[in-house]
């Protein structure tokens, strides 16, 4: 479920992964409503589904609709994978945060720990990877956003956390990283966050948490402004 949805692989990836497990399944994209999210999932449940996927932007109101939600869900306040139990009752989970962490260190092998890393955006898909790059004790976590107010809100969600900071984009000036992460829904436009162009430290990674056939916006402006890697997030889902 999302808006917009056509774009997902879920549906192909899911059936795949089906076809090779022996499962019998039918797994579609669903389009919803902007404000009618809730509504709609519980007439899936009602017509006998089983379970579902969430993405942009209902990944907060899915995590505000579930009965029970797993430690990492609840962490992340954000929920990304729901299923229904005997009762009806909706669970929620989010695995976006340790689909990222294991296709950044173990898929490319590029480590965490110690490094200078930038998250842009301070949405659901956001909210969902954070603790997970936290657990990789990076030297430095910032989150941007062009509404500084949303990324301070994030910030003041994970107390203790004193390597994490938040910030707006005109505040990046004159900052580089070794991995920026790209959060906002920006790609889906073919656009790219108002960041500088000069970002990238050497050899940095840029990762777009949103996906494409071919380079997102992001990923092809990262190309021309330094970056060493450019991955998507097709790794991570």
């Amino acid at each position: 479920m999302g808006n917009p949805v056509a774009h997902s692989l879920s549906p192909k990836i899911h059936s795949l992964f089906a076809a090779q497990t022996g499962e019998s399944i039918h797994y579609q994209s669903i389009l919803v409503g902007l404000d009618d999210f809730s509504p709609a999932l519980l007439r899936f449940r009602d017509r006998g589904g089983k379970g579902l996927n969430i993405t942009v932007p209902f990944k907060l109101e899915a995590c505000a609709t579930c009965d029970h939600l797993s430690d990492r869900a609840s962490r992340a306040a954000a929920v990304n994978t729901i299923w229904f139990d005997a009762q009806g009752k909706v669970h929620g989970d989010n695995t976006d945060g340790v689909g990222l962490v294991t296709d950044i260190t173990e898929n490319h092998g590029i480590p965490i720990r110690g490094r200078q890393v930038l998250v842009l955006g301070a949405g659901g898909a956001v909210q969902g990877i954070l603790g997970p790059i936290l657990e990789q004790a990076p030297g430095r976590l910032v989150i941007a956003n062009r509404t500084v107010a949303r990324a301070r809100a994030l910030r003041e969600k994970f107390t203790g956390a004193e390597q994490l900071s938040a910030c707006g984009f005109v505040e990046l000036r004159g900052e580089s990283f070794d991995i920026v992460i790209n959060g906002t829904a920006a790609s889906l436009d073919a656009e790219v966050p108002d960041i500088p162009e000069d970002i990238f430290s050497p050899g940095a990674l840029s990762y777009d948490l949103m996906y494409s056939s071919s380079a997102t916006a992001f990923q092809a402006w990262s190309r021309e402004h330094g970056a060493a890697a450019c991955l998507d997030g097709l790794g991570m889902l």
